[in-house]
Order: structure tokens, then C-alpha cells, then sequence
């Protein structure tokens, strides 16, 4: 197992992107340009709205003679509509499901562990990585049709890291085509089944000539040599911290080891600030994260709740020059269980216009919690705290997992 955080590499040009309305268009425009390759990993792919405006650049891509090869979640993303089953059979675009259910659903342990990455990578050139799915910024699969778009990021990337994006999507291609092998009892044929899926390594990216040149690095989160190493990305730029840190995640149960780095930074002067999920999603996510609020509001962190619409963003910046956007909450879903994707960065110039984007979300949009409020809180909601920690927990034990 690997601890070590990949070092910031120079030459990187960096776009920030907010929401699937900023996002899908630049996707498309990649797609669009593509002449060999696409790559695009996604919790969740869903047709409704602009989240269709993807898979018709992926359609087109494909009729174009580009390989194009789609890997969603099991659990996220539900079975292939029939007509765009069809639709991608007859381009050609290739779609493989990560961990499909069983019949026993969630209730098989093995069944947790989830790709939870959302990765696009275009002909060895540019990349994409954050926290979106595809998935309309109006529309919620379990909430239906939202008024406010849902709050989240993206980064474009371009320049070395590139490689390593198009390196971990191809390695998860084709450990998935070997499994798929393997289960359908074609032992014989598994490396004729890689041979004939995969897809012609194709040159690194070079960095662009122009733009800013962004030291960054792609940090991944798995189960086999990567489990620590994003958690450990965020606890070094905490320790490292001298003045501020702004972090926005959708579902923040942070562990010991977190919640000490943030106590230990609000002690030493650092105003430290949370964009935190204020409106209710899901049960277990969004009461387990408040036992913890006690001791960080009485340490001086500010928690700010967000409920325009879902707060769904896993970003963070560590005074005003490094910063990271991806796909890792701060829970232990994330943080033990899922594969993720973020990039980190120490650009100034990226650096503030995420700042700038959560600061505004802070002000105008989040409601920041009371303290003395948070300890008068009604005894009913106290008692759906503990029982969805007691979940996690229990979860948690189930896996063989400490954190909490």
C-alpha cells in the first residue's frame, strides 16, 4: 500500500467549472474535438435534461470513428434506457457497469464498495475531474425537478497530470473487460478479450504553450495502493495552514485524525470555515455529520449550512493558493470504501476563483450555525443524530473499518 502523495508537477493549465452548466458544455466541446479517444468514468449517468446533451456528444464521437468508452456505477447509475442501449449499440460507444448489484442488493458487504470517481479524458489531452455527475443541475433521480441548481465543481485540465488520468482509466477498463471475463467463464479467452477493448496508448500531453502554469496533481483514492493518500492530501494542507481554510463537502463526517487537524488549526489562530450540507438528502449522511459540530464550533470553526439546492461539492483552499477539487467527501464512504479522483493544486490565480465562488455561496446563500442554537437543539433530532452515527458505525465494523 502507497502513502505517499503524489508531488505537484509543474506546467498545468486549470479551468474552473461550476455545475453541470458550466461543465457539459466544455465536455462536449472535447468530445466534439476529439479525433481518437474518449474516456468518461460517472457515478451517476442520467439522460434527463442536459445530462442527454453528453451521451449525444458521445454518439457522435463514436460515429466519427472514435473509441469511446463509458464506465458508470452499479448503484448509481440505473440500467441503460432502452433506446440509448440501442442508440450507443449501433455507434459503437462501449458502456460497462462497475459492480453491478446482486440480488441481495446493498445488503451484501462486498456490494459497498463503489466507483464513485467522475473522470473524462480526451485523447491523452485534456482532462476532466471533480464532483459531477452526469446528471442535470435542475433534476434529482429522487427528489425530481430542483428550483436551484445544485452546487458543485469541475476542473479542465491540461498539461502533465493528463497522462496519469488516462493511465488509471485504462488500467480500470480493463481490470473491469478481465472480471467480466472471469465471470462469464471465459478463462481461456481473457487476454483476447483485453487485446480486442483496449484501445492504442496514446502520447502524454504535452502542457499548452499559453495560460497559467499551475503546479497540480491527481490524487486517487482506492482499495488496493492508494487508500489514504487523498485524506492525507487534505491533513497536510491543514497542518500547513497559516491563515485560512475554506472547505465545502456534501456529506462531512470527518474522522479523528481530520477533526483533530482542524481543531489543531482553529487553536493556532487559522479561521477556519465549512460550507456544509443544510438541506436534507439522505438520512444516514446528513444526521451522522452533526455529533461532530460541537466541538469545532467550540474550537471557533464556522459552519455554514447550504440549502438553496443540494450542496454536492468536494472542494477545499488552504490560504488563498492550494486548492482541490474532485470527487471525496470527507466521510468514511468516501475516505474507506469508494474510488475517487481529485486534483490538487497550488495556483494562486485558480485558488480565487474557487475562493471567490464559496465565499459568495457563504455569504448570500449559507446560513451560518449558532452555537448555543446548535446545544439547544430539540432532543428528537439529538436522538436521529446518534441513531444514523450508530449506523455508520455499524457499517463501518462490518468492513473491518476504524474512523469514527
Amino acid at each position: 500500500m502507497s502513502h505517499a502523495i503524489p508531488p505537484l508537477r509543474p506546467g498545468h493549465g486549470l479551468q474552473l467549472l461550476q455545475g453541470s452548466g458550466e461543465l457539459f458544455p466544455a465536455l462536449a466541446q472535447a468530445i466534439d474535438g476529439a479525433l481518437r479517444e474518449v474516456r468518461l468514468e460517472t457515478y451517476i449517468f442520467d439522460f434527463t435534461g442536459s445530462g442527454a446533451d453528453v451521451a449525444y456528444a458521445l454518439e457522435r464521437a463514436a460515429r466519427r470513428g472514435v473509441s469511446v468508452q463509458v464506465v458508470v456505477d452499479g448503484y448509481g447509475t440505473e440500467a441503460l434506457p432502452p433506446a440509448w442501449a440501442e442508440r450507443f449499440a449501433q455507434t459503437g460507444v462501449q458502456w460497462a457497469v462497475y459492480s453491478p448489484l446482486g440480488w441481495l442488493g446493498l445488503l451484501w458487504p462486498g456490494s459497498w464498495r463503489r466507483l464513485h470517481r467522475k473522470l473524462c479524458v480526451v485523447d491523452a489531452q485534456v482532462a476532466f475531474c471533480g464532483g459531477i455527475n452526469i446528471l442535470d443541475d435542475y433534476h434529482d433521480p429522487s427528489h425530481g425537478a430542483l428550483e436551484f441548481p445544485r452546487f458543485d465543481f469541475a476542473v479542465r485540465v491540461t498539461g502533465p497530470l493528463v497522462a496519469a488520468v488516462h493511465d488509471s482509466m485504462e488500467r480500470q477498463w480493463l481490470r473491469m473487460q478481465a472480471m467480466r471475463s472471469l465471470r462469464q467463464a471465459r478463462l481461456g479467452g481473457v487476454l483476447d478479450s483485453l487485446r480486442a477493448t483496449a484501445t492504442p496508448r496514446l502520447a502524454p500531453a504535452a502542457p499548452e504553450p499559453r495560460g497559467p502554469r499551475s503546479r497540480a496533481a491527481l490524487v486517487l483514492r482506492d482499495n488496493l495502493r492508494n487508500r489514504t493518500r487523498i485524506e492525507r492530501a487534505y491533513r497536510r494542507a491543514i497542518a500547513r495552514a497559516r491563515s485560512e481554510i475554506i472547505i465545502a463537502n456534501a456529506y462531512f463526517v470527518p474522522g479523528r485524525k481530520m477533526r483533530r487537524a482542524l481543531l489543531s488549526a482553529a487553536a493556532r489562530g487559522v479561521r477556519v470555515q465549512l460550507l456544509l450540507q443544510g438541506r436534507y438528502e439522505y438520512f444516514m449522511q446528513y444526521y451522522a455529520a452533526r455529533p461532530v459540530y460541537g466541538a469545532l464550533l467550540a474550537a471557533g470553526v464556522e459552519i455554514y449550512e447550504y440549502s438553496p439546492s443540494f450542496l454536492h461539492a468536494k472542494v477545499a483552499v488552504v490560504d488563498g493558493t492550494w486548492a482541490t477539487v474532485g470527487s471525496s467527501n470527507l466521510d468514511p464512504l468516501s475516505l474507506l470504501l469508494a474510488r475517487e479522483a481529485n486534483v490538487v493544486a497550488q495556483d494562486a490565480v485558480f485558488a480565487a476563483g474557487l475562493r471567490a465562488r464559496l465565499v459568495g455561496a457563504m455569504q448570500h446563500e449559507g446560513r451560518r450555525m449558532d452555537a448555543a442554537q446548535y446545544e439547544h437543539r430539540p432532543h428528537g433530532q439529538r436522538a436521529r443524530e446518534w441513531i444514523a452515527l450508530g449506523l455508520m458505525r455499524f457499517a463501518l465494523m462490518v468492513q473491518g473499518k476504524k474512523y469514527l
